[in-house]
């Protein structure tokens, strides 16, 4: 299971394994990082489960699709790096994942 760590706006480090296969954010929202707040549960409609993808990982992570990329625009300080996790499935390749939580209200 890859070990995926997300760091919330205070700097607070949350560490969890999440299987594969899973969102991103079902692992924030099982390890209870708590500025994932995910209000629409995961249907790509609300970018309250906004983050970015640490720099050494966007590659591997990959950008949004076209739906993402329009409901970023909703989200609080957009950046290059930033995705929704809801919409970034873990593999294997994530194992070591650094997440930042963005500021959601």
């Amino acid at each position: 299971m890859p070990k995926i760590t997300f760091i919330d706006v205070d700097g607070t480090k949350f560490e969890t394994n999440v299987a594969s296969g899973l969102s991103v954010m079902e692992g924030a929202i099982n390890a209870g990082v708590p500025g994932v707040l995910a209000i629409c549960g995961g249907s790509c409609a609300c970018s309250t489960c906004h983050a970015y993808v640490d720099d050494a990982w966007t590659a591997v992570v990959g950008g949004p699709n076209d739906i993402e990329d329009a409901t970023l625009d909703l989200a609080n300080e957009r950046k290059p790096s930033s995705r929704l996790t809801c919409q970034v499935t873990v593999t294997d390749a994530m194992d070591g994942l650094v997440i930042h939580v963005a500021k959601n209200d």
